[in-house]
């Protein structure tokens, strides 16, 4: 009997050893991907400027930008056109309420006119924006910048950012985040550029 329970004693201890020799290893050997967080918004008018470079008055930077299943396009191609570059991630909250918005509130309220919506998707492969576009049922047309060479043309940080230029390639107004305020002065400045022949 005596024989017995030291053998269920060592058994249970052995048992204990084995669980806390995984913990251990799970802890020292576990490192999932970190998941991406948005940036913190910027704290004042102060970081705002100092994180975006193409500023409001100047002539936008020329870039080219390769279409989610389409052509490339070159901003400068589109001179005669207000321009709106839209600079966004799949996993940006705010930028995911904004674009909820612009097919209604951009893209169908300025149909016919000399306008074009440039959303811009930010650091993140096709096969992602492509998952997204699935998910979200968007068909308006998409670019890509995994590397971010066209965000870093326009901007250091924080998203979703806007730039609408004018017919002439000049910035007209360069916005940051979203809001409700934000977007209803964003579609109003498009109207006043797109009427401002």
């Amino acid at each position: 009997m005596k024989e017995r329970r030291k053998r269920k004693s060592n058994l249970t201890l052995i048992l204990m050893i084995i669980g806390i020799i995984a913990i251990i290893a799970v802890l020292l050997f576990w490192n999932p991907a970190p998941a991406k967080a948005a940036a913190p918004a910027p704290q004042s008018q102060e970081q705002i400027e100092a994180t975006t470079l193409a500023k409001q008055g100047t002539v936008a930077p020329d870039f080219t930008v390769e279409m989610f299943e389409g052509k490339p396009i070159k901003l400068s191609d589109l001179r005669g056109k207000v321009v709106l570059v839209n600079f966004w991630a799949t996993w940006c909250p705010p930028c995911r309420e904004e674009l909820t918005r612009v097919q209604k509130e951009i893209i169908d309220r300025f149909a016919g006119e000399e306008f074009v919506f440039l959303p811009i998707s930010r650091g993140e492969e096709e096969h992602t924006v492509a998952a997204f576009r699935k998910r979200m049922g968007y068909t308006f047309p998409m670019g890509l910048d995994p590397d971010q060479r066209i965000f870093r043309r326009y901007a250091t940080n924080y998203i979703p950012r806007n730039f609408l230029i004018d017919r002439e390639g000049k910035v007209v107004l360069a916005s940051i985040g979203y809001d409700k305020a934000e977007f209803a002065h964003l579609v109003q400045t498009i109207e006043k550029t797109i009427n401002n022949k």
